[in-house]
């Protein structure tokens, strides 16, 4: 019998392994998107297997519940889900398995996963949404963003932009250094008052710190970078960041189940819990406040939802690529999707060119260690694939890649015929 992982046993896992900020930094680095890289989708994986949930359709399409069954079979993993969008709807939605390791208690379409660091891309869109309303500016500086901050910032902060941060060429540490010197997962948890609070206090102390590169010289994937991003929309707008989130990103595109941190109640198994993996075996997770990073960088990735409440955030951004109307206020999507100072990444995206897609495509995916979440984007073809995993460890971007893989294969239209 699985049995759920203590609190304790929990953030000293998180805290060693950075919260999976190094992992989830640039999905095309995962060995698992090979297939996608390579254009080779001519294969289908088998056929086949028992289905331990139900996979439901939306809009008309049914997506291939043996393709998710089998695969999540495969590797193992307590659930599987994907959504698909096609010609600026979403077509299909399903999810198999259950929602802990060792019940019975079966995932359903509609139920919630943690999508990690693919929040980045909600937070750039509505920082977005401020610039273009006038309240921020892409080249406002970090002394201009945030005047309270300015004189107890390190001095080589105070120009760095907007711009700079959206790309990760700010300087500001990633990975295991997320924590501010000399604090751990816990500390950051029990900084004082509300998120909001928290995020200022984290951000004044990130801030203090010599840079981890100098400004500008490299990419260096940071989710401090998101939450300083987060918390420039708090100070534009006098709201928090989550509020923010709700009402201007979640609410208009009808996210009825989007939210922040873990999914479910303590003790109950009423969404899927996230799980770790030891020995080889998935350990469930469960649900509560110190069971997910922080507030504190919660725009850089402590979304969850459920994938087809997701795959309509990807279909704005689609059609806003595309130059079609959207239910999100953003005239001009290119700072959103073009990438800047010569690299690949752009807001909350990465750049990319695969075949499948006729040419140009975007990709992110997101891990707090516990689950597992992908996205592929190909405005060419009209066309996105998101994928999730409630449980970490190297299985599960291995799995998520192959559905999108087979989504691709029986939804993407044919190359030669891009809508």
């Amino acid at each position: 019998m699985c049995r759920p992982v203590t609190l304790c046993v929990l953030a000293a896992m998180l805290l060693a392994a950075g919260c999976a900020q190094a992992a989830e930094s640039r999905a095309v680095a995962f060995p698992g998107h090979r297939a996608l890289a390579q254009g080779d989708l001519t294969r289908r994986p088998a056929q086949g297997g028992q289905a331990s949930g139900k996979a439901a359709a939306h809009e008309g399409e049914e997506l291939d519940e043996a393709v998710l069954e089998t695969i999540r079979a495969q590797h193992n993993l307590p659930a599987l889900a994907a959504a698909v969008v096609r010609d600026g709807r979403v077509v299909a939605v399903g999810a198999v398995g259950v929602r802990k390791a060792g019940s019975d208690v079966r995932v359903t379409a509609e139920d919630c996963f943690h999508i990690g660091s693919c929040t980045k891309a909600m937070t750039a869109t509505l920082v977005e949404m401020l610039v273009e309303q006038g309240r921020l500016k892409w080249s406002a500086t970090l002394a201009e963003a945030f005047p309270d901050l300015a004189d107890a910032m390190r001095p080589v902060y105070r120009k760095v932009t907007l711009r700079q941060v959206l790309a990760h060429r700010a300087g500001l540490p990633g990975g295991a250094e997320s924590w501010p010197k000399g604090m751990s997962f816990l500390d950051v948890h029990r900084l004082p008052g509300t998120p909001r609070d928290q995020r200022r206090e984290y951000l004044g102390r990130i801030l203090a710190q010599e840079p981890a590169a100098t400004p500008g010289e490299k990419f260096l994937y940071s989710n401090a970078g998101y939450a300083l991003l987060g918390a420039a929309a708090e100070k534009a707008a006098d709201t928090p960041w989550e509020t923010l989130m709700r009402d201007r990103v979640f609410k208009p595109l009808g996210m009825t189940s989007a939210g922040f941190g873990s999914m479910g109640t303590p003790g109950r198994i009423d969404q899927p819990w996230q799980h770790r993996v030891e020995n080889g075996r998935a350990v469930p997770v469960e649900p509560g406040p110190l069971s997910d990073n922080p507030a504190s960088i919660g725009p850089g990735g402590t979304v969850h939802c459920s994938v087809g409440d997701w795959a309509k955030f990807v279909a704005a951004h689609l059609a806003g690529a595309r130059g079609r109307p959207t239910p999100l206020p953003v005239k001009d999507w290119s700072p959103l999707h073009t990438p800047a100072f010569g690299g690949d990444y752009a807001g909350g995206w990465t750049a990319t060119d695969r075949p499948w897609g006729g040419g140009r495509v975007y990709t992110h995916a997101g891990s707090n260690t516990m689950n597992y979440a992908v996205v592929w984007m190909a405005p060419l073809r009209n066309f996105a694939v998101v994928v999730a995993t409630n449980q970490g460890g190297d299985a599960a971007p291995k799995a998520c890649d192959e559905v999108a893989a087979a989504m691709v294969r029986t939804y993407c239209p044919n190359e030669g015929s891009p809508k």
